[in-house]
């Protein structure tokens, strides 16, 4: 078969050179028009865009401008209001002198703890009375602890500028004598106890137990008279606190004794941190020169004035005339005095501004370096917190019991005292078994007052390196519900239950909502829990506590404190959220200056009881020198916020702008919001939206109420711990 026949006109034409060059020239053109097109469109939009930038930068400038030309204006008014720290700092001053006064006119027998003639007769008459027995020594603990209380509030509330170093010498001297004397009254009445363990001997068993409880200690005392090895296992009556002896100890002549206190009086106290006396001083000096040049040379003007008035005056009307010059001399020298008094207020109230102010920073500062390093198993205590007391358990040489003999009491009383029975002993030669000396299991009673939020950790106290170490405890097991905690001890002593310190850092959110004049509720929201401070005036309460959304019941609840009492409350019981120096190494924050931290707390306390703040998630997101925060007003009493309706503020301490972003924007921007300016002042800031009604509140606040509240907001450290 053929090749098949080509169709006509199936053939394709070919281009000619000249029709490329043609289409070549087209598509040229056609690609120089777009980038034509594209480069008058990149201009145009350039040419917007440095426009819009202008824009921009001129509204920028002109809002600089503005807020320069604002800036004292606003800086005087906040430095007038901020007028308020100081004054309530010569309010808390004047309220010590008072207390002084107070105690010194009730006459109750009482020592004044700060008068250290007061507190050593105190001490050394009580160390002459013996033979006390234990419901005596509690009943005299009660005065002891309250002076002791009383000397760490006075270190504690006392500002530093106030503190000389000789004074802090001397309250620590007083607290430990003290604490030293109260433990030495608590071993002397146990032996006492112990003397007459015979006669107070149980019918069943044969051996002496005994339990006193009290609201700051608790005493069980077991004496095995009649060395039985069936009774190894000790349980005192009504209480589920209980000693598995080994048998060396359950056929000893042996008593065994656990002291709860439920209070510290182990760990060594942390150093007052003192504030530098050099700019203090010199500005004290300052202020006294300039007092006393007002005070000098105004009176020598009068003087002239006095001389030049006598020498013009006409002789016919002399008399009068000098009984008018003399009226009007005591007039000005009165005003003078006035004006002097006036002066040397205002020089005092700046001086002590300043001063406050630098204790305020103090409470924000970060410490530059780490505790020292810690041995094996030694507890870290700017790391874990004692919690719960402390439980002293110890073996005792049972003494020689009291015997009757025709109507009397014959007792041998051992010149050395209660002695401590050792176990383990020191040789063990002349035993056969390695397990002679097994530990003793030991089942305590949690405090009820305290919450762990995880289980707590078993710490026993090392005499000779005086603090917490963890070894020769073994078996730890604790049931949160029985508030029962079991461990086995090697060796016995001083023993305390320990938590995370910083196990509620760092925080979720936190709001700060007024619910009246002068009253404000604290709400901080941290992994376990939900915490409510409530503010009012100067004083501190615990509103509630809420542990997996339910709520926690708490002594604490309903009870007034001044704040720092009231800080030391909360850590006692568990519900540390007060940073120290040292937090920072060990919870990961969101670092902020102080300055700042501390300009923001300042004016948030000014605006508290008319105005609402929040926690917001950008504030980790700007840098360092910056903080957000949300705010609203509220004017509503004791009502939660409803519905609410949050601005955004950013604040670097010298600048406060609304954001244009809100809570729910995807990415954090510094943009300000349109139609808004910012201010020197977060005060001012949050001025420029404020009602007539939320000003009036604001203004009509006492200035003991916002320093409690910037105390409390600088101890807590929203912003660098949140």
């Amino acid at each position: 078969m053929g090749p098949k026949a080509k169709k006509p006109g199936s053939k394709k034409k070919k281009i000619t050179k000249a029709e490329r060059l043609k289409l070549l020239q087209e598509e040229e053109e056609r690609r120089q028009k777009e980038e034509e097109e594209a480069r008058v469109k990149y201009e145009k939009e350039e040419m917007e865009r440095l426009e819009m930038e202008r824009i921009e930068k001129e509204k920028w400038q002109q809002l600089e401008a503005k807020d320069l030309e604002r800036r004292n204006e606003e800086l005087e008014e906040l430095y007038y209001l901020e007028g308020c720290f100081p004054e309530a700092e010569k309010l808390k001053q004047e309220n010590r002198l008072l207390s002084q006064w107070k105690h010194y006119i009730q006459c109750d027998g009482s020592p004044d703890p700060s008068v250290a003639q007061e507190i050593n007769t105190f001490i050394s008459l009580w160390k002459e009375e013996t033979n006390e027995t234990f419901e005596e020594v509690i009943a005299k603990s009660k005065l002891v602890l309250y002076l002791i209380e009383k000397l760490k509030l006075i270190l504690l509330e006392t500002p530093p500028y106030d503190l000389q170093d000789k004074n802090i010498t001397q309250y620590q001297g007083s607290i430990l004598e003290l604490q030293e004397l109260l433990h030495l009254k608590f071993n002397i009445a146990t032996e006492i106890l112990l003397r007459q363990a015979s006669t107070l001997a149980d019918l069943d068993s044969g051996n002496m137990e005994k339990v006193i409880q009290d609201e700051n200690v608790t005493l069980y005392v077991w004496a095995n008279l009649k060395k039985n090895p069936r009774y190894r296992s000790v349980r005192f009556s009504e209480t589920q606190t209980r000693f598995e002896l080994p048998r060396i100890l359950a056929t000893s002549d042996i008593a065994l004794r656990l002291l709860h206190t439920h209070y510290d009086h182990v760990t060594p106290p942390f150093p007052v941190r003192a504030l530098s006396q050099e700019r203090t001083s010199t500005e004290a000096h300052f202020v006294e020169g300039e007092v006393n040049v007002v005070e000098t040379e105004i009176p020598e003007d009068f003087e002239e004035e006095h001389k030049q008035r006598e020498n013009e005056s006409i002789s016919v009307h002399e008399e009068e005339i000098k009984i008018e010059e003399q009226v009007d001399t005591e007039v000005q020298r009165s005003s003078v005095q006035e004006e002097s008094k006036a002066t040397k207020y205002e020089l005092e109230m700046k001086l002590l501004s300043e001063t406050v102010t630098a204790a305020q920073l103090l409470l924000i500062e970060n410490t530059s370096e780490k505790p020292y390093f810690f041995e094996d198993d030694e507890v870290d205590t700017c790391q874990f917190t004692m919690l719960g007391g402390v439980y002293h358990l110890d073996i005792l040489e049972l003494p020689p019991q009291c015997k009757p003999v025709k109507g009397w009491m014959i007792m041998e009383i051992l010149k050395e005292g209660l002695q401590k029975y050792i176990y383990p002993p020191g040789t063990t030669e002349d035993f056969e078994t390695e397990n002679a000396f097994p530990p003793v299991e030991v089942i305590l009673e949690v405090h009820e007052n305290v919450i762990f939020f995880e289980n707590p950790m078993v710490a026993r106290w090392d005499a000779e390196g005086k603090h917490w170490k963890t070894d020769g405890i073994s078996n730890v097991s604790y049931k949160s519900r029985e508030r029962l905690i079991t461990f086995n001890l090697e060796t016995f002593g001083p023993v305390t239950l320990i938590q995370d310190t910083h196990i509620n850092m760092p925080y979720q959110s936190w709001e700060l909502r007024p619910l009246d004049v002068n009253k404000v509720l604290l709400t901080v929201i941290t992994v376990f829990t939900e915490i409510q401070i409530q503010i009012k005036e100067d004083l501190c309460m615990l509103a509630s506590i809420k542990l997996d959304d339910k709520k926690h019941p708490s002594v604490l609840e309903g009870k007034w404190m001044n704040p720092i009492s009231f800080i030391i409350a909360l850590k006692e019981a568990g519900l540390n959220i007060f940073p120290t120096g040292h937090s920072h190494f060990y919870v990961v924050i969101n670092h902020k200056v102080p300055l700042v931290e501390m300009k923001a707390c300042r004016q948030m306390a000014l605006l508290s009881s008319a105005f609402a703040f929040g926690w917001s998630r950008w504030n980790a997101h700007c840098d360092s020198k910056k903080v957000v925060l949300k705010v609203m007003e509220h004017l509503a009493k004791e009502e939660p916020i409803q519905n609410p309706d949050w601005t955004l503020l950013m604040f670097s301490g010298d600048r406060a702008q609304r954001l244009k972003i809100d809570e729910y924007s995807e990415t954090f921007s510094e943009a300000l919001k349109e139609e808004t300016e910012f201010h020197s002042t977060l005060y001012h800031m949050v001025k420029d939206f404020a009602s007539k009604e939320a000003m009036e509140k604001i203004r009509s606040s006492n200035c003991q109420f916002i320093n409690s509240v910037c105390h409390m907001l600088l101890s807590i450290r929203l912003f660098s711990y949140s």
